[in-house]
C-alpha cells in the first residue's frame, strides 16, 4: 500500500466521482483508476461500487474510511515533524536525572534559547535505573553520579565534586549550631535518602559512628523529603547542591568525609542531536563555583564571561 493509492481513495471517497478525484489530486483518470484497483487487489475486496452516473462506497469501502484517513493523516503529520527537525523549529530532547540532580543547576534557559522549538523529555531514577535507561537508548544524555556498574560505552565528563551537610528544619535545636559531631545526632530522626547514589556510603558512615538512620521511613523523592524536613519532620544529610528553602538551614558534620562527583553520561557511537551536543558543551563550561565553594543555596549555575 502506497501514500498516493490512500490519497486517490480518500479523494474519490469525498467527491464519489473519479474524474473530478483525477482532477483534485492532478492526476489522469486511468492513473487514478488502476491504484484504486490495485489497493482493492491488496486489500482483497471492491472499495467503490461503480455506476454510470453515481458512485457508491462498498461496505468494505466504509469500513476502510476512517482507518485510511488515519494513516493518511499520520502520514502527513511524520511529514511535516520531519520537515521541522530539518528546520531546527521542532527538537526532542530525552534527558534521564537522579533523583539527586535538581533541574535548576542545569542551562536549559540557555539552551531553550538555542532552540526555541526544543522539547524536553525527563526520565527520573536511581544512578543505576539512570544507567540502563540510556543503555536502552530512552535517553541520550544521562546527569547522575557515579554508576555502580562500568560499561565501556559510556562517554563521561565530571561536572562538579560536592560535599554533604546535616539540613534541618531552623526551628530544630541543632539550626542555633554552625558545626556539629557525629554524637549530636544520636536519637534524632534522620530521614533517609535511599534513592541517593551516596546512601551505601553514608549508612556505612553513621553505623561507624553508631548512629542510625531511620528505618521505618520510605521516601522517593527529594521533594517529598524537602517537606518533611520543612514541616521540622527530622533531619537529614544531603548533597550541598540540594537546594533548601529558607526554613532550612545546612550545618557542618565535624569529620563527615562523603564526597560525590556528578557527570553528563552519553553513549559513545550513538547519534547525538544538535541540542544534546550543545548541552553537553554547555554543562561542561559552566561555573560550578557556586557548589563547590558550598554556596549551592541557589538554584541555578552562574555562566562564565
Amino acid at each position: 500500500m502506497e501514500m498516493h493509492q490512500v490519497r486517490y481513495f480518500l479523494s474519490v471517497a469525498r467527491t464519489l466521482n473519479f474524474t473530478k478525484a483525477a482532477d483534485e489530486c492532478h492526476v489522469a483518470q486511468p492513473s487514478l483508476s488502476r491504484a484504486i484497483k490495485k489497493l482493492e487487489e491488496e486489500l482483497g475486496g471492491d472499495l467503490f461500487r461503480r455506476e454510470r452516473t453515481l458512485t457508491h462506497l462498498t461496505e468494505l469501502g466504509r469500513l476502510m474510511m476512517p482507518v485510511l484517513t488515519q494513516c493518511y493523516d499520520s502520514a502527513l503529520s511524520a511529514k511535516a515533524l520531519a520537515s521541522s527537525y530539518k528546520k531546527g523549529t521542532t527538537l526532542p530532547l530525552r534527558l534521564a536525572l537522579s533523583h539527586t540532580i535538581d533541574l535548576g543547576l542545569l542551562p536549559l534557559t540557555d539552551l531553550v534559547k538555542t532552540f526555541p522549538g526544543l522539547e524536553l523529555i525527563f526520565f527520573r531514577g536511581t544512578a543505576d535505573e539512570v544507567a540502563e535507561d540510556l543503555k536502552a537508548g530512552s535517553s541520550e544524555l544521562a546527569v547522575a553520579g557515579s554508576f555502580s556498574e562500568p560499561w565501556d560505552r559510556f562517554d563521561c565528563w565530571p561536572l562538579f565534586s560536592e560535599g554533604f551537610s546535616l539540613v534541618v528544619n531552623k526551628l530544630h535545636p541543632l539550626a542555633m549550631r554552625n558545626i556539629i559531631e557525629f554524637k549530636q545526632l544520636s536519637g534524632e530522626r534522620l530521614l533517609p535518602q535511599s534513592y541517593s547514589e551516596a546512601s551505601s556510603q553514608l549508612s556505612e558512615i553513621l553505623r561507624a559512628q553508631g548512629i542510625a538512620e531511620s528505618t521505618g521511613d520510605r521516601i522517593v523523592s527529594d521533594h517529598d523529603l524537602l517537606s518533611l524536613l520543612d514541616g521540622n519532620v527530622g533531619i537529614a544529610i544531603l548533597p550541598d547542591s540540594t537546594p533548601i528553602s529558607d526554613r532550612l538551614s545546612r550545618i557542618m558534620v565535624d569529620g563527615l568525609a562523603l564526597e560525590r562527583t556528578t557527570y553528563v553520561y552519553a553513549v559513545s557511537g550513538r547519534e547525538r542531536t544538535p541540542a544534546s551536543s550543545v548541552l553537553i558543551k554547555l554543562l561542561r563550561a559552566w561555573d560550578w563555583s557556586r557548589i563547590t565553594l558550598g554556596l549551592s543555596g541557589a538554584s541555578s549555575g552562574t555562566k562564565r564571561g
